[in-house]
Parts: structure tokens; sequence; C-alpha cells
């Protein structure tokens, strides 16, 4: 699943879009009718957490890519789009992607300050809400999008691993430090994620995530799913803490 700094890669690339006009649009996501998009003007690209908001006048489409969602740009899909945008003689196509209509401003909606990717992010605000989930392991509060919006298990896995804290900790058993470090973590490696990403060297840059042996330790990681979220995760016992 795409996270938070392949969400800004996307908006990216989609950037020579914005200010244009929608010539035709079609697709089979529900909750969308196409027609709706037909000569309106794409004002811009937002991103928040792990979605992609296309922003028109008088509404926003939220695009969430889930596990399996993918998109092309100025390239024709095999199959019928979920979304298809035509600028002109350019398009844009999203496949097996979730779509919803937002009618409100998006300020809202959305709190900006829960977004890892977003400079109105506030690590005070996600310590807070950490120390108000006591019982809720570390591994599933950074998967949890209204803490960590744009987190996902490459961010979890690194992060965790670079804050020396054991994926099984319990939110209110971690020393205020160490949840001020781990927020820190978070923050710098998705700006590591999205320099490395953009030149496809992000794996050079892993120190845990799809890793077998811990660099600190050399000894091997172990790679098994935690929490409740039952995500894969690496970690080493020996330099990561367990707070329970």
């Amino acid at each position: 699943m795409p996270e938070g700094p392949n969400l800004i890669m996307l908006k990216e690339k989609l950037q020579p879009f914005k200010g244009r006009q929608v010539t035709a649009a079609n697709g089979y996501a529900k909750n969308v009718d196409p027609s709706m998009l037909n000569g309106n003007t794409l004002s811009d690209i937002k991103t928040w957490g792990k979605h992609l908001l296309l922003v028109f006048e008088d509404f926003s489409l939220r695009i969430h890519m889930g596990l399996f969602g993918s998109y092309k740009i100025n390239r024709p899909v095999k199959k019928n789009a979920a979304l298809h945008l035509q600028f002109g003689d350019e398009e844009i196509n999203f496949s097996i992607v979730k779509v919803q209509v937002i009618n409100q401003p998006l300020d809202e909606v959305y709190d900006w300050s829960a977004d890892i990717m977003s400079q109105k992010w506030d690590a005070d605000k996600a310590i807070q809400k950490l120390k108000e989930k006591p019982g809720l392991m570390i591994c599933d509060a950074l998967l949890d999008q209204g803490i960590f919006a744009g987190s996902g298990n490459i961010i979890k896995v690194e992060s965790l691993f670079r804050a020396g804290i054991h994926p099984e900790s319990l939110c209110g058993n971690i020393p205020a430090d160490k949840l001020k470090e781990l927020s820190n973590e978070v923050i710098a490696f998705s700006r590591e994620f999205l320099k490395y990403g953009k030149t496809h060297h992000l794996g050079d840059r892993l120190q845990a995530y799809g890793r077998e042996e811990c660099p600190r330790n050399h000894v091997a990681f172990h790679k098994r799913d935690t929490g409740k979220t039952k995500r894969l995760t690496f970690y080493c016992d020996i330099c990561q803490v367990l707070y329970s």
C-alpha cells in the first residue's frame, strides 16, 4: 500500500494537469458520477496521509489507492479504469481505487496537523494521542491514520528500529522522551523515504524493513505479524526495548 511519501510523489507527477479542464471522464468507481467532472477545472492537487485529493471549484475527489490501486499518466489501461480523466490529448487513469466526492471545504474534513508529510504536522498532538491510548501497541499506533496519517508498514518498521523501541511496547509504558524520539524518527525517515524514493534507491537506505540481520547486533531479525493490525514486522529484541 502506498504511504505518505508515495502520495507526494504522485502529486508531483500530476502537477502538469493543475489548472486544466476535464474534457471527458468515465469509470466504474462507485460514489461518483463521471459526468459531474466534464468541463470542470482541476484547481489544485493535495494529499492527506494516504489520500490523493483532486480539488475542483465546488467539490473535491478523494482517491484511496488501497493495497492494489495503480495509476497511469498518458497511457491507456487494458481494462476500464475506476476513474479516467481526459484533459485534451492527455489523460490520467486510476485502477482498483476507491473514489469519494467531498462537498465540504477540505479544511473542515482533514486535520492537517496529523499528516506526517504536512508542514502543519504537530508532534505534540501525536504524542498526546498516544498517551490517550495507553493499552495500544505502538506497532498499531504507527498505522493509526488518526495519529500518523501517511504512515505505513515501511515507516512503522524503520521508525521503531531507529528509535530502539520494540513493536509490541504499549504506548502507556513508553517513556515520554522515547515517544518524542519516535515521533522525530517518523518525520525524519518519511523525508528520507521521499528523497530516495524519487531516485528508486530507497531500498539502499532501509535498515530493518526487508532485512535479514540487525545492523547493530548482527543477529537475525525477528519477522512476524504483530499487533491487532497483523502486519509483518522486522525487529531486533536486543536493541529494541520492550516497554510492557
